[in-house]
Formats: C-alpha cells, structure tokens, sequence
C-alpha cells in the first residue's frame, strides 16, 4: 500500500484500545480476513469485507497468498504489524495480489474513513507455502460448513 501515490503514512502512537488489541492478536491469531466467509472449498476461501462509514474492522493475519479487489472505492485506514498507519484511496475494481513465504504473514486492520459503504472481496488461495489457519466456529456459511 505504501506504493500508493495518495498514502499517508506515519509511525505515530496508536490509540490505546487499538495497541491493545493488537497485543491480543499476537496472541490468539485472527484467520478472519473479511466480514463474511461467503465460499470455501479444498482451493480457496472467499471472503467479503463491509464496512460502513467509520467503522472499523479487527485485526487480522494473512498468511495465505490472497488478492482482494475494491468493489465500491472508498478511503481507509490501517494499521500495520510495523507500527506503520497508512492512509489511502481506493478506486472501484483496483486489485492487488500479496503472497507470503512459509512463516511469513501480515498483520493488519481497515476502517472505513469514507461517508459511504466500502466493500472489498478478497480471495485466499489455500495451495500456499503457509497452511490454512482453522476458522473459528460458525464462521462457514452452511454450504460449506460439512
């Protein structure tokens, strides 16, 4: 992201509740990488992410190699596992694709700093140097909860 000609990115203090939850993360990793867990099969897990304007969505890790593409465009904000904070505009049907080396992963949260809904689709790609990490309960639609 930091590529980005529009970024804003700065290394100052974050808020309190948002250092600690980061500490919970590193913890008790989030394998959680949208909103909504909308198809997974032996490939993939394909995931939305719908954030309203302001809000703001935990951190989480990758550490399969994924892209997402912005569906709606909107502004956002994230803090990275480096302490970075960056600032950005997305355009509508702007993708990126990231991969990750075995024991590698990133670390990261999104809010929604626009005055309307962002919504992004992001695909994981489970044949990756990293095993998938185990979904918490009830987060599999129906259909591929079996």
């Amino acid at each position: 992201m930091a590529d980005k000609a529009d970024v804003k990115k700065h290394k100052d203090p974050w808020p309190a509740d948002i250092a600690a939850e980061f500490a919970r993360e590193a913890n008790n990793p989030n394998p959680c990488v949208g909103t909504t867990l909308l198809s997974e099969d032996a490939r993939t897990r394909v995931w939305i992410i719908r954030l309203a304007p302001g809000e703001r969505t935990g951190f989480h890790r990758h550490v399969l190699d994924y892209f997402w593409t912005s569906i709606s465009g909107g502004r956002g904000r994230q803090h990275m596992q480096d302490g970075t904070t960056l600032e950005c505009t997305y355009e509508p049907g702007e993708t990126r694709h990231e991969s990750y080396g075995k024991d590698e992963f990133k670390v990261h949260d999104l809010q929604n700093l626009s005055d309307r809904e962002m919504v992004f689709m992001t695909v994981e790609f489970k044949d990756s140097a990293n095993k998938p990490m185990a979904l918490p309960a009830g987060v599999r639609p129906q259909s591929a909860a079996a």
